[in-house]
């Protein structure tokens, strides 16, 4: 493809944004710490583009300051005005900037993912004087194109011979031809005017329709805060603070996003809001669907995810004493289960709805394993209710604050530590004290962490991480399977209890009270403590410090020693702990491969450089009893430092 030129319209007031636009102009807004510019910027580098242009007015020195800063500084020009130019006297006030070549021109408000390969192709090899990306979108509906996709008319009225057009929306976003700068007068003017010129006079004006893409205009306070949490739903997070932010000790429900230097007092509650750069909140705040900003609150009506399930009105009229129709209803989590939550309440209680397939075989044993873990005091969400008929069950709401969600906000090592502290106790009580009485419940006793197990888990690494999202096929296959087999047979000989399988940051919820309570727990097992320990201490989701991971591993062995009626050889658990780090990092690759590739969630890639790390020191700790195994992942450590 040719080289282009781009051009950003970011000149506006934003005045459907204000009172938020009287302190930052639109395109600098935020979103996970990037101003939506640089959002735009970076997808129009996909393209050819040798300059970007940006016309500048309303707080234009905050946008030049930003320009000067940005990662394509050397690439930028400005265009100020001086008064409010509108979309096509801005163009033609680049004229010089933009008559050397084709040029792509995008508004600074929106987020889209069209393939603008494809509308700088079209144009290129179309003959148009201009290309529009259009879509179908009723609410902006007002383009009047003919089945070949070429304009015949802009408006509200119907155009003579309109049976034989359809009704389309502009996304914001065009290529042009340097002829089209012919049709646009001095001064102030509108691009549409321009084009229906370039109509009259005989020049054709295409259309590419992405009708079902991904786009947003973030052109009003809902639609802004509706792309932040679409990011962060993205990015399979529930909350975001940026490095600056100050967070201390503050209860989460939904989403919520700290941006750059603000601050939330001790005690707040935040529930689906965004706090904008430099906002301070004071100690004990309550917002819920709101914009802050350093002085108002913009309360927000947002249109929440609704249930799409037939929840069992018997379970719930029970517990709400009403209809579900009267209750507010929300689909909660992140992760990489098919199994949904559903947060249902009324203006009393709540409580959250989990949701299985017609075919999960994980179920009953949720179920069981609820009952058998309450009643030895294991601080699990206390089940309410069951429908197995439904496979729904009903438990206490713990909120949205997550162990990891909790480790994101600016904390004291002392604070990280003694919430660690009390999670090790919940660890060790669950290896002892639960243990002892595992017999109570069949479907738990008789499910080992064995021999089988362990090799599925090297096998799942080996075909979902290394050949299925690596793309790689070992050199050794043989030796490699030789040792995958000696390493699951000596973890197999470990001493087994309780174990939870996926004990780690997501699965530990911090309530009111910062008591850690635990979820996820369907796929315990009796299996080595030190898996368990490895999940947790070694957590790809977040890096402990080594010193403290140390103490930590100490304070376990001595709580876990306390409570066991026989012996306990340290030296053996820390053998044990060694192998069960190996097994559990190759497990977690191999889910981030699966549910990256198969299952398409790509945020679980961000996870993949702090497992390989885990991965690399382990597998050189033993090069010598697993040295195929330490080639392979010396080889594996270059190219994923590139994922």
């Amino acid at each position: 493809m040719e080289t282009i030129r781009a051009f950003i319209l970011a000149a506006g007031y934003g005045e459907r944004l204000r009172p938020i636009t009287d302190h930052i102009p639109k395109p600098l807004l935020p979103i996970l710490g990037r101003p939506v510019i640089e959002m735009v910027l970076e997808r129009l580098s996909s393209l050819p583009v040798d300059a970007f242009g940006i016309n500048i007015h309303h707080k234009s020195e905050m946008l030049t300051q930003w320009a000067v800063s940005s990662p394509y500084a050397e690439g930028i020009e400005l265009f100020h005005e001086k008064t409010i130019l509108g979309t096509g006297g801005a163009l033609s006030n680049a004229r010089g900037f933009l008559s050397k070549s084709a040029f792509i021109v995008h508004n600074a408000d929106i987020l889209s993912d069209i393939s603008l390969e494809r509308l700088a192709e079209e144009h290129l090899t179309s003959g148009n004087v201009a290309t529009l990306a259009v879509h179908n979108y009723e609410k902006f509906n007002n383009l009047w194109i003919d089945n070949a996709g070429i304009l015949r008319n802009v408006g509200k009225p119907e155009p003579v011979g309109s049976s034989r057009l359809c009704k389309i929306a502009f996304t914001g976003i065009a290529v042009y031809s340097p002829e089209f700068l012919g049709f646009l007068p001095e001064g102030n003017s509108s691009v549409v005017d321009a084009w229906l010129k370039a109509m009259a006079s005989g020049r054709k004006i295409g259309t590419v329709d992405f009708s079902g893409c991904s786009w947003s205009d973030i052109g009003t306070p809902a639609s802004y805060a509706s792309a932040v949490f679409e990011a962060l739903q993205k990015d399979g997070e529930t909350l975001y603070v940026h490095p600056s932010a100050d967070c201390v000790n503050i209860q989460v429900e939904g989403h919520a996003v700290l941006e750059q230097a603000s601050a939330a007092g001790s005690g707040t509650y935040l529930k689906n809001c965004v706090i904008l750069p430099h906002t301070h909140l004071p100690a004990a705040s309550r917002l819920e669907d709101a914009i802050a900003g350093p002085d108002y609150v913009k309360r927000i009506e947002f249109t929440h995810q609704c249930a799409h399930v037939h929840f069992s009105e018997n379970m719930l009229h029970r517990f709400f004493q009403k209809p579900s129709k009267e209750l507010k209803s929300e689909l909660i989590g992140t992760g990489g289960s098919d199994r949904k939550y559903y947060r249902l309440a009324d203006q009393k209680k709540s409580a959250v709805l989990m949701a299985c397939s017609a075919d999960d075989p994980d179920y009953e044993r949720h179920i069981a394993y609820a009952e058998f873990f309450s009643r030895h005091s294991l601080p699990v969400p206390e089940m309410f209710d069951a429908d197995r008929e439904r496979k729904q069950a009903l438990f206490e709401d713990l909120g949205d604050l997550s162990l990891y969600a909790w480790l994101k906000c600016r904390r004291e090592p002392e604070m990280v530590e003694s919430i660690f502290l009390k999670v090790l106790d919940i660890l060790a009580k669950l290896h002892s004290g639960v243990s002892s009485y595992s017999a109570e419940c069949q479907l738990l006793a008789s499910r080992i962490f064995d021999y089988e197990h362990l090799r599925w888990e090297t096998s799942y690494f080996a075909e979902r991480f290394v050949s299925g999202l690596l793309g790689i096929q070992p050199a050794d296959r043989q030796r490699l399977e030789e040792e995958f087999h000696r390493l699951a047979a000596t973890v197999d000989s470990f001493p087994k209890a309780v174990v939870h399988r996926d004990f780690q940051s997501q699965n530990l919820m911090i309530t009111k009270q910062g008591i850690p309570r635990v979820i996820d727990y369907q796929g315990a097992r009796m299996g080595p403590p030190a898996y368990d320990l490895a999940s947790v201490l070694w957590d790809p989701y977040y890096r402990l410090d080594e010193h403290m991971r140390e103490r930590l591993v100490c304070y376990y062995m001595e709580n876990y020693r306390g409570s066991l009626s026989s012996d306990f050889d340290e030296d053996k658990f820390k053998h044990s702990l060694i192998l069960c780090r190996l097994q559990r990092h190759m497990q977690a690759l191999g889910a981030y491969g699966f549910l990256a590739k198969v299952k398409g969630k790509k945020y679980f890639l961000k996870h993949i450089p702090q497992a390989m790390e885990y991965l690399a020191g382990e597998a050189e700790s033993v090069r010598d009893d697993f040295p195929a195994l330490r080639e392979l992942v010396a080889n594996l450590n270059v190219i994923t430092c590139h994922v």
